[in-house]
């Protein structure tokens, strides 16, 4: 968190960087002690895990940020799901909880914006499932699950 929180006071290509293969280093730890102890048959669903959302939206390109991931044998998701809301209500959300608006990446509403309108061109680049948050629970969940359904087949 300490070079997270580096970044977000002297942003430069270099530490974010850095931030991004650190990210790459724990998911691959994550893939080799983690998810190999998942039962036979499970699923490895990820929202933005695979990707990095935290860093993406800055100076390294999103393609470069995938590419540390496959460098390092980060365990590519059976399923991608993009979970969305809109920045608007998002920026809402999070002034409400308890402790507000502490991200250490976006600070102003125009970033948020602009963070979601790249995220979801990456997920229909890539053709991964969008799913919105600004409805019912339910809806997304539904969503979620039929898509589950299509990957078993």
């Amino acid at each position: 968190m300490a070079l997270v929180n580096r970044l977000a006071r002297n942003p430069s290509l270099e530490l974010e960087l850095e931030v991004c293969e650190r990210f790459a280093e724990s998911r691959a730890w994550i893939s080799r002690h983690v998810l190999t102890k998942q039962p036979p048959g499970s699923i490895i669903l990820m929202d933005r895990w695979y990707p990095s959302e935290a860093a993406f939206r800055r100076m390294v390109p999103f393609a470069k940020i995938l590419q540390l991931n496959i460098e390092r044998n980060v365990r590519t998701p059976d399923l991608h799901v993009g979970v969305v809301t809109a920045p608007d209500i998002s920026w809402a959300r999070a002034a409400a909880r308890p402790r507000g608006l502490s991200s250490t990446v976006i600070h102003r509403l125009e970033d948020h914006v602009a963070c979601t309108k790249a995220f979801e061109r990456e997920i229909a680049d890539h053709g991964w499932v969008l799913c919105r948050n600004e409805g019912m629970i339910e809806d997304a969940t539904m969503q979620v699950i039929s898509e589950i359904y299509r990957v078993l087949g």
